[in-house]
């Protein structure tokens, strides 16, 4: 989601362990920080998963901390539109909410303030997948031993990592599909136009 600058790397990452990251990223917690100027947006998108609980905080400040007089917008949809958090003029708070299918979720904040005004140094963590569940929670009521809990930890972790194999690959099937739909009506309209042609030549 952010990108930084400097040397290239004499060596690049272990593939295995980029593979790790990949399979984890579901999982993980993805926080970012930025400066926003006054009067500006900044949005970014993220591929969500079906059925997955998004949790998240954030907050908003002045580059020197404070939050006096700030007005900010925070917005986040899916790809039609459909808004599942929204907040004006504020500076912090929480959200949750449980996505419906597999869509691209866009994160948006606003700043409204005009004049001399810092910039915001824009907060935001969020959550989703294993990460969601509060297995110290679970282990109170189960009254689960420490290891028990690492293994309910690593069973929920493998199951989120089957899903994401499951959803790749029904993505694959769903491009092999498109690709062979744009390559028979590429073909159909080679063979129309050719009809067309001996028609005007030959009728």
């Amino acid at each position: 989601l952010s990108g930084s600058s400097g040397p290239p790397a004499q060596h690049g990452p272990c593939p295995s362990a980029l593979l790790l990251l990949f399979l984890l990223g579901p999982s993980l917690v993805l926080a970012i920080s930025f400066h926003l100027p006054i009067n500006s947006h900044n949005c970014f998108r993220e591929e969500i998963h079906k059925d997955l609980l998004v949790t998240g905080t954030y907050e908003i400040s002045d580059q020197s901390g404070g939050t006096g007089g700030l007005c900010s917008h925070l917005k986040i949809t899916d790809s039609a539109g459909h808004i599942f958090y929204s907040k004006e003029n504020t500076t912090k708070g929480k959200f949750a909410f449980t996505t419906e299918d597999y869509d691209m979720l866009e994160v948006c904040f606003e700043s409204k303030e005009t004049g001399r005004i810092p910039d915001q140094l824009m907060i935001l963590d969020r959550k989703h997948g294993v990460e969601v569940k509060n297995h110290k929670e679970i282990a109170k009521v189960e009254k689960f031993k420490p290891l028990e809990v690492k293994l309910r930890h690593l069973e929920d972790l493998s199951e989120s990592i089957v899903n994401d194999f499951a959803y790749m690959k029904e993505r694959e099937e769903e491009m092999s599909t498109n690709t062979w739909v744009l390559h028979f009506s590429i073909f159909s309209m080679f063979c129309l136009i050719g009809l067309a042609t001996w028609q005007i030549f030959y009728l």
